[in-house]
């Protein structure tokens, strides 16, 4: 059988979290009544006019310099005609000609491996509305009609499923990052379009199909695989890919045709005469460019640098909630590796992150910071740090006064401890006696005795360092 490449390219939207819309001062704002932030501007009445909002066009600026765009000075809204029950207006107010961002790359990791995907343009854009079916029919919700949009659309630079989710999450972690979207694909904040085609190696590339109805990374995943198999096997078969528009359905884990795909010619853009064009000063842009947040590698490269090992810096960067509340932590109480390693282990293990794109730490920062301290300091122990930590993480309450109302304190006088440990040392002559002769496992033994005695409050460094004495 011949070997065969997939090329992927991927057009990917994302909802940008300003106040109000995109050409109208309507609320954006997702879950509200349907129709119920609508206006004459977003749902197409004759005579009403857009008018830009400013912190949109800020937004695509600085999404765009995060990823390496040029942005034009000048840029042109455009009118894309087509018709649908979700464009009142029959044509969606877009760029095409002169888009806000030209280039621009986005930099992912496969194993080991580092790969650079391009970019060749973002554009500012207003949303659809929303077609809701059920058995009754068809309705429309225009609330989202007219949210501000980007469109990032990528190079086919991508040769794998894999690839093109590895770009969707580092797109999502930039967006968070840069504070320009909510990214929450289960409100629509964030969707894609996935061209592929396939061809065999060192022959001209194959003719795509377009891919929509794509609402998740596992989705992506599987439509891309699928669609990849289907091509290879219209081609084996004898058959021609055809370039068209095709739907994913993701319960029957098919794609399946739409319509013949459209070129930009069949959409008639024209500039839209109710806009004028924007001209960006490079001041502006510079503005804006200062006040740049540290994106995840810039955030990378800082723990690193304060100690932490790759791996670490890695899981605190993938999601901005961890690295945010490591900082919190770490401005409070200054012991990057120790935070680290508990945020890594038991925040990490109390929290289910799988699929959710609201990850909550109910630990405010002070009170972690509060309770490490404590531990590290010898007040409680690891036992009782733990304890502390599973009450906080239900309430958030002082771990200085639940140590002090459960009576948590580590027990530290050597004395006293001594006393503990002869005794057991005495009832246990036999285990004493191998331990003496070099049997050093059963010092968890007696670790784990004189704890027992002491209710879990024993020092086990000072245990451990009166068993050397002794013995």
């Amino acid at each position: 059988m011949a070997e065969y490449e997939a090329v992927i390219g991927l057009e990917v939207h994302s909802e940008l979290n300003t106040k109000t819309k995109c050409f109208c001062a309507c609320k954006n704002e997702f879950g509200a009544e349907p129709n119920t932030h609508c206006c004459p501007v977003c749902i197409g009445l004759p005579g009403a006019l857009p008018v830009l909002n400013q912190e949109a066009l800020k937004k695509a600026i600085t999404m765009g310099l995060a990823v390496g765009c040029t942005i034009n000075n000048y840029s042109v809204f455009e009118r894309k005609n087509y018709y649908y029950p979700d464009l009142p207006k029959a044509y969606q107010i877009s760029q095409m000609v002169h888009p806000i961002c030209l280039g621009g790359h986005i930099d992912i990791n496969i194993n080991g491996k580092p790969k650079t995907i391009r970019l060749n343009h973002i554009h500012l854009e207003e949303d659809a509305g929303k077609l809701i079916h059920d058995n009754d029919g068809t309705m429309v919700d225009y609330n989202r009609g007219g949210v501000p949009l980007i469109e990032m659309v990528s190079e086919p630079d991508m040769n794998s499923a894999e690839e093109a989710v590895a770009f969707l999450e580092k797109i999502r972690q930039i967006l968070l990052y840069t504070g320009v979207s909510n990214a929450r694909m289960q409100e629509g904040n964030i969707r894609c379009d996935v061209n592929v085609s396939v061809h065999q190696k060192g022959t001209p590339l194959g003719t795509r199909a377009e891919l929509k109805n794509i609402n998740s990374f596992r989705a992506v995943e599987r439509s891309i695989k699928y669609e990849v198999d289907r091509q290879i096997d219209v081609i084996e078969s004898g058959g021609k890919v055809v370039q068209e528009t095709r739907r994913w359905d993701d319960d029957k884990g098919q794609t399946f045709t739409m319509r013949t795909k459209e070129d930009s010619q069949d959409y008639r853009y024209f500039p839209d005469p109710d806009i004028l064009p924007i001209h960006v000063s490079d001041e502006y842009v510079a503005n804006i460019r200062a006040t740049l947040p540290k994106l995840p590698e810039q955030r990378k490269q800082d723990y690193m640098q304060i100690g932490l090992n790759e791996q670490d810096a890695d899981l605190l960067v993938s999601n901005k909630v961890f690295s945010d509340y490591f900082d919190a932590v770490c401005a409070i109480y200054n012991e990057p590796k120790f935070v680290c390693n508990w945020i890594t282990s038991e925040v990490f293990k109390r929290l289910n992150t799988e699929e959710d794109e609201d990850i909550n730490i109910p630990v405010c920062a002070n009170n972690l910071a509060k309770l490490l301290k404590m531990y590290k300091d010898g007040v409680i122990n690891q036992a009782g740090a733990r304890q502390v930590f599973d009450e906080i993480w239900i309430h958030d309450s002082d771990p200085v006064e639940i140590v002090d109302k459960q009576g948590l304190k580590q027990l530290s006088d050597t004395s006293a401890l001594e006393d503990v440990l002869k005794k057991i040392m005495v009832d246990n002559p036999d285990a004493v006696e191998s331990f003496k002769n070099g049997n050093t496992k059963l010092a968890s033994f007696f670790v784990g005795q004189v704890m027992k005695a002491t209710k879990g409050k024993a020092n086990p460094k000072i245990i451990n360092e009166l068993l050397s004495k002794l013995m």
